[in-house]
């Protein structure tokens, strides 16, 4: 009685439900792709820790053909990198994703306009495809994640052979028969992962990224700027313009500076040092020989440049022909000072002539001095 009663009252409800539609997946369209529920544990060796690995799964449509993979998280990096390698191992892209539960590539789910994440969406510029978000077994124990992922891609292997029940054929068989050539080909390159960010301009034109600092042309001083990271360049943008691009740096505090970056006084600054200052002032004058005399590479770098600077004034008030003959004085004496050249021009001792010590008389002869030959 109680049977009959509830097959009645399941027959009117069952009768009022509405109708299903079932898919039909068209060759190449789509690829569905989501985490798994369940987590596999992943045991550290020598803490005897458990952590849960995560599974990444993509289905092709027509061909149920599958991909999975475990990863240490369900963060945008491991998301992305496991979109790569189901594609490498589909051998094409599909030209639509669809995410069961898009957490990690989409910000915000819609169902005509979805806001990917910034990397999610320029990765699907990459590969060509397009994101439309729709609405257990235990293992033996695992240590590593290179080992879990080899007994995922096993299974892979026998779920993607295995016959159908109610079909002919196997996952496997469909897609080299209809699917695989329906599919997009992959690029000859891999996607290079970006991370986006945004920083103002500093005032000496840098802007900070990953505890580094990289240059912007000088005129963006203050400015927003959009920055693009990936594991090998750092590229940053203005207004949708790309106004600079360095390699990434991996250490802190490191500066990465362009030299187009700064402007001409920085640069004509930073060109300048105190030898090539001094003797490039001194080639502009009509007393370069004596200037350049001036022995500059002898003297401490700060007395040195300082000396030439001075003596370069000098010349301004004597004549070349003084300046000759007191540089020439000043080095015979080992005066090169700019004030023992301004005392030589001051005092005129560059017009007289430069007195020869006094010679000394031999020693007188003795039986203990011996000359050379006594050695030989």
């Amino acid at each position: 009685m109680f049977y009959s009663r509830f097959c009645e009252l399941y027959g009117h409800w069952r009768r009022k439900q509405d109708v299903v539609l079932r898919q039909e997946h068209k060759p190449g369209e789509k690829g569905l792709v989501d985490w798994a529920g369940a987590t596999l544990p992943l045991h550290d060796p020598i803490s005897g820790e458990v952590r849960p690995a995560s599974l990444f799964v993509m289905v092709l449509g027509a061909s149920s053909y599958t991909y999975a993979e475990a990863t240490l998280d369900q963060q945008l990096t491991s998301w992305l990198n496991a979109h790569i390698h189901a594609f490498e191992y589909f051998g094409g892209v599909p030209k639509l994703l669809v995410p069961d539960k898009p957490r990690t590539g989409v910000s915000r789910a819609c169902r005509y306009d979805s806001d990917l994440n910034p990397t999610y969406q320029e990765m699907a510029m990459h590969y060509g495809f397009g994101v439309v978000p729709a609405r257990p077994y235990r293992p033996r124990d695992i240590f590593r994640l290179e080992d879990l992922n080899r007994a995922i891609w096993e299974l892979l292997e026998r779920l993607n052979q295995r016959p159908f029940k109610k079909r002919t054929g196997s996952r496997a068989s469909i897609l080299a028969e209809i699917e695989r050539s329906a599919l997009q080909t992959l690029p000859a390159e891999r996607f290079d992962m970006s991370q986006w960010s945004r920083a103002r301009v500093n005032i000496d034109y840098h802007v900070v990224f990953d505890t580094n600092f990289y240059s912007v042309p000088y005129n963006l001083v203050h400015e927003l700027v959009e920055i693009r990271a990936t594991p090998t360049t750092v590229e940053l943008f203005h207004k949708g313009q790309r106004v600079a691009s360095h390699p990434r740096g991996h250490g802190r505090e490191r500066v990465f500076t362009q030299k187009g970056h700064r402007p001409r006084s920085h640069q004509a600054h930073l060109e300048w040092t105190p030898s090539h200052g001094a003797l490039g002032r001194a080639d502009r004058t009509e007393h370069r020989p004596a200037i350049r005399t001036y022995p500059l590479g002898e003297a401490p770098s700060g007395d040195g440049y300082g000396s030439c600077l001075g003596i370069i004034r000098l010349a301004e008030e004597y004549s070349a022909t003084r300046m000759e003959a007191s540089a020439d004085r000043a080095l015979k004496t080992d005066a090169c000072r700019f004030k023992s050249v301004k005392s030589i021009l001051k005092k005129s001792l560059d017009q007289q002539p430069l007195s020869q010590p006094p010679s000394l008389p031999p020693p007188p002869p003795h039986d203990n001095i011996r000359c050379g030959e006594y050695f030989e």
